[in-house]
C-alpha cells in the first residue's frame, strides 16, 4: 500500500511520462509540480512506488516510468476524465448531428472519436438480434439490373445491386415489391429468411426467376445484419507512436485486423450507456494487445440495447482526455439514436 503523496507522485510521473516520453527523475517532479518537500523525499516516494512495481527503471538513468500495473493504478485512482472544451463538444454535435442514417453515424463516430484522440477509434454496430424489417425497397436500375435495400426498425440500411438472367418491367418488380414486404414487415430479422424462401412459389411463373435472385440477395443481407461488426477509424495513428511498441507495430496492426477478436475483448471489458473503463496493456495478453490500452464505454442504440466504443492506442496514453472524448461521444450518440 502506498501513501497519499507517493500517489500523488505517480500520477505526476504518468502525466510527465505522457507528456514527454521521458523518464521522470525526482528532480523534475520537483521542479514542475508544488509537492513543499524536498528531491530526497520524492526519491523515497519514488523508491516505494518501485518496491510495489508502480515504476521502473528503463535503462541506468535516474529517471522512472510507470509499469502496466502503474498505468492500472494510475486510472483507477483518476478522480475525473478531464473536461472536453465547448468547442470540442460543439464540434461532436455538429458533426454527428449531420448523419443521414445508422452507418453514416457510425463512419462520422470513429472518424470524430479518432480526431479527438490521435488513436485508433472503435465503435460497434448494435446488436441485431432484435431488430425487425421495417421496409424492403426494389429498385430497377436497368432491364437486368435492380438495387434491392433492406431497411430495419434500427436505422440500419442494406443495399446492394444484383443482376438478373431474364429481363423484367416495372410491373413484376412492383408485384414483388408487394408480397416481400407483405410477408417480412414488422418480422425478427431471425425469421424474415424462411418468409423470404417461401416467397417465389407464391407468384406467377414468369416472375419468379427474379423472385429468386431477390430473395437470395435479401437472406445475405439479413445475415449481414446479424453478425456483430466494428468500425474503426485512425489506424495510421499507431504510426505516431510506434517508438512505444518494442515489439513493432506489424503485430498491433495483425491483432487489430480481426474483428473477432476485439469484438470478444470489448464483450470482455465492463461497460455501460454512463460508465467509460480501460483494458491495459498485459490485461491484453490473450488478444495479441499486451502492449496497448483501449479505452472504451456504452451508448444507447434506438431499441435500447447498449454497444461499445473506444479507442486504441499504446498504454503511453492520455487517458483523462480520451476517457472524456469515449464518454461524451457515447453519450451524444446515445441520445441522438434514441431520437430517431
Amino acid at each position: 500500500m502506498v501513501s497519499e503523496r507517493s500517489l500523488e507522485v505517480l500520477k505526476a510521473i504518468v502525466r510527465d511520462y505522457v507528456a514527454s516520453r521521458e523518464p521522470v527523475g525526482s528532480k523534475t517532479i520537483v521542479d514542475r509540480h508544488a509537492f513543499g518537500v524536498s528531491a530526497a523525499t520524492i526519491r523515497n516516494d519514488m523508491a516505494q512506488l518501485e518496491d510495489e512495481q508502480l515504476i521502473i527503471a528503463p535503462h541506468t538513468s535516474s529517471g522512472r516510468v510507470p509499469t502496466d500495473k502503474g498505468y492500472r493504478v494510475f486510472v483507477d485512482h483518476l478522480a475525473a476524465a478531464r473536461p472536453l472544451s465547448g468547442a470540442q463538444r460543439q464540434a461532436i454535435e455538429t458533426f454527428l448531428g449531420a448523419s443521414n442514417d445508422l452507418d453514416d453515424v457510425l463512419t462520422r463516430t470513429v472518424r470524430l472519436l479518432s480526431q479527438l484522440t490521435n488513436q485508433v477509434a472503435l465503435v460497434q454496430y448494435p446488436t441485431m438480434g432484435h431488430a425487425r424489417v421495417q421496409h424492403v425497397e426494389l429498385v430497377r436500375l436497368a432491364d437486368t439490373r435492380l438495387m434491392v435495400v433492406l431497411i430495419t426498425d434500427t436505422a440500419r440500411v442494406e443495399q446492394r445491386v444484383i443482376e438478373t438472367d431474364v429481363p423484367f418491367d416495372e410491373s413484376a418488380l412492383a408485384e414483388l415489391r408487394t408480397l416481400v414486404n407483405g410477408a417480412t414487415v414488422g418480422l425478427p430479422l431471425q425469421d424474415a429468411p424462411p418468409a423470404l424462401r417461401a416467397i417465389p412459389g407464391q407468384l406467377r411463373p414468369a416472375v419468379q426467376p427474379l423472385a429468386g435472385v431477390v430473395v437470395a440477395s435479401l437472406v445475405e443481407q439479413v445475415a449481414a445484419n446479424r453478425q456483430d461488426r466494428l468500425l474503426m477509424a485512425g489506424a495510421a495513428n499507431l504510426a505516431k507512436s510506434e517508438q512505444d511498441f518494442s515489439g513493432g507495430l506489424f503485430p498491433v496492426l495483425e491483432a487489430i485486423e480481426e474483428q473477432v477478436t476485439l469484438l470478444r475483448l470489448f464483450g470482455e471489458m465492463q461497460v455501460d450507456d454512463i460508465a467509460v473503463a480501460a483494458s491495459i496493456g498485459r490485461e491484453n495478453a490473450e488478444y495479441g494487445l499486451d502492449a496497448t490500452s483501449i479505452v472504451a464505454g456504452g451508448y444507447l442504440a434506438a431499441r435500447g440495447e447498449i454497444a461499445r466504443l473506444g479507442v486504441l492506442g499504446p498504454t503511453r496514453m492520455d487517458y483523462g482526455t480520451n476517457m472524456a472524448a469515449v464518454r461524451a461521444v457515447a453519450r451524444y450518440l446515445s441520445r441522438l439514436l434514441g431520437e430517431n
